[in-house]
This record gives structure tokens, C-alpha cells and sequence, in this order.
């Protein structure tokens, strides 16, 4: 069987395919957790303000307090929202974090798209092109800053003059872009990313994604090999596969493709999305609190894939 790699990607607020509990929040957390990173490669946290009145965390802080309590797993973020923290800034954090945690950072980052919270939190909401393009910039600020000093960078969104960016580890953080308009966005990937994240789909849609992405790669002279292809997947998995996939329709969201079924069903599905090249994977399981899904992913699904 293909090899893929496993990130755990807990809630920092209410996603709507599980239950949270406010005041239990902080000791659930520590449940899951204790169980995760004992097993997979990676922690992940994602990065939204508010959908609306929801229970929900800050990532860079949520994910400063995973690092601490955390030391042997890699940290990532899936991914964070140019438009929130200026790019220069943005690189500082990164770096800082990154020399603390002993480089264990991947730095997951797009241009983000919910334009409800961008308006309660006082943003501006660019259009879909505008958005891209500040990200071109910023990633390529950020890269910079992480490889060179000093940097200046004068774009037409933004501008850095001699900026130091101190101390610098001697391998840079991982930048994954979770980027994936087909038109500009992924021409960004194609470009700057080391890993590239896209949301798990129908094997179709994903092999169409893939084409389109390697033609970037071509226009911008870029390895289409040498760029990691990673998922965002949703698991519903239980011993019994009636179960498993009521599960996965109780937690169905728009746009969503779970995987989903008994240990068999869940690796094969997994295997098939390795075929196509994507040898990573960030999950989210519904089971929150009771981490059955997730022990029963650990023991029966993660060991074929080592």
C-alpha cells in the first residue's frame, strides 16, 4: 500500500460536526491530544475569527500553547488567512515559533474567504483576485525574510525597507498554500509553495485539480514532483460500516467528501487518494469527546500506511 503520512486536526471552536463543551473544552482537548500526538506526524489548527456567536480560539495562539504542551509533533496551520496579520509580521511569527519549537513548524496559509467574518472584525473583503495577489506578495515577503537579510520588498499591496527577521533557523518553515482557483491561485502555488492543501473530494474533481495544477508547475518551470500534494479529509470511521456512514451524514457539510466506513473501507478509500499522489493528509474526526474513531483510525488504518 502507498505510503501517506497522518496530521490531527482538532477543534479550536465549533465546527458544526461535533459537539462542543465550553467549560469541558480545555480538558477535552487534552484527552484528544494525549492521544494524537503519541501517534501521528503532526497537530493542526485552523484559522477563523467567528462564523457567528461560536465557542472558537485564536490559531497562532491556540497553536503557541499545542507547541509548548506538545514537543515531539510537528506544528501546523490549515491555514491561515492572509488578510489578518500583515505578511512581515506574519514572517516574524512564524520564525519565532519555529526557532522555539526546534523547526518543527509548517506554516499552512491561503487568502482567505468567508467574507462574513472579514466584516464583523472590520476588514476590508477585496475581491477574488485582489485577495490572491496580496498572497503572491506576502508569501514572497515572508520566504525572504526567512532566507535573507535584510529584505525590501516594494509591491503595490505591500512594502518591507531593510527588514531583519532574527533569529532565523537554518531550514526555514514549511509553507503549505491552501490555495485552489485554477485561473491565478494555484499559479501562486505552483510558484512559492513547498506543500500544496486542498480539501478531500470526488477522485475526479481531485485528478482534475492535479492537471490543472501541473500545468502551472510547467508555465513556471517548476518540478511538478517536488511539490508535496496534501489533503484536508474529514473521517467518520467505525467497526461497523452502517454506522460509520451514518456517522458521516449526520456531520455532512456543503462541499464536503468524507471518508468514511469500517477500517477496511477507510483504507482503501485512503489508498486511492495516495495512488493519485497525495501522500499527506490532515484529519478531523465528528467523535470529539470519545475518541473511539480516532483511537480505531491509530490502531487499524495508520499502521498499513507507514
Amino acid at each position: 500500500m502507498s505510503r501517506m503520512e497522518f496530521g490531527y486536526h482538532p477543534p479550536s471552536g465549533d465546527r458544526g460536526i461535533e459537539v462542543i463543551r465550553p467549560r469541558e473544552y480545555l480538558s477535552d482537548l487534552y484527552r484528544a491530544l494525549d492521544v494524537a500526538a503519541q501517534s501521528f506526524q503532526s497537530l493542526w489548527i485552523s484559522d477563523h475569527l467567528a462564523y457567528s456567536d461560536e465557542f472558537r480560539l485564536e490559531c497562532w495562539t491556540h497553536l503557541t500553547w499545542v507547541a509548548a504542551r506538545y514537543p515531539g509533533p510537528k506544528l501546523g496551520t490549515v491555514v491561515m488567512c492572509n488578510s489578518w496579520r500583515q505578511p512581515a509580521l506574519m514572517a516574524k511569527m512564524a520564525a519565532s515559533l519555529h526557532w522555539l519549537s526546534s523547526g518543527r513548524l509548517i506554516l499552512g496559509y491561503g487568502a482567505g474567504w468567508f467574507e462574513g467574518e472579514y466584516r464583523a472584525y472590520g476588514f476590508d473583503f477585496p475581491s477574488p483576485r485582489v485577495r490572491v495577489d496580496m498572497t503572491d506578495e506576502a508569501v514572497q515577503i515572508m520566504k525572504a525574510m526567512w532566507r535573507e537579510a535584510p529584505v525590501t520588498f516594494h509591491g503595490e499591496y505591500y512594502r518591507v525597507e531593510q527588514a531583519y527577521c532574527e533569529p532565523r533557523s537554518e531550514t526555514p518553515p514549511i509553507l503549505m498554500l491552501g490555495m485552489s482557483g485554477e485561473k491565478r491561485a494555484m499559479g501562486v502555488v505552483a510558484r512559492h509553495a513547498d506543500w500544496w492543501n486542498t480539501i478531500a473530494g470526488p477522485i475526479d474533481e481531485l485528478r482534475h485539480q492535479l492537471d490543472v495544477l501541473r500545468q502551472h508547475c510547467e508555465a513556471a518551470g517548476r518540478d511538478f514532483g517536488s511539490l508535496r500534494k496534501t489533503l484536508s479529509i474529514r473521517v467518520a470511521i467505525a467497526r461497523s460500516h452502517s454506522a460509520a456512514l451514518e456517522l458521516a451524514e449526520q456531520c455532512r457539510r456543503p462541499n464536503s467528501h468524507p471518508v468514511a466506513g469500517d477500517p477496511v473501507a477507510v483504507r482503501e478509500q485512503l489508498a486511492e487518494l495516495a495512488a493519485l499522489g497525495f501522500d499527506f493528509a490532515v484529519l478531523t474526526f465528528p467523535r470529539f469527546q470519545e475518541l473511539d474513531d480516532l483511537k480505531l483510525f491509530v490502531d487499524e488504518v495508520m499502521p498499513a500506511f507507514a
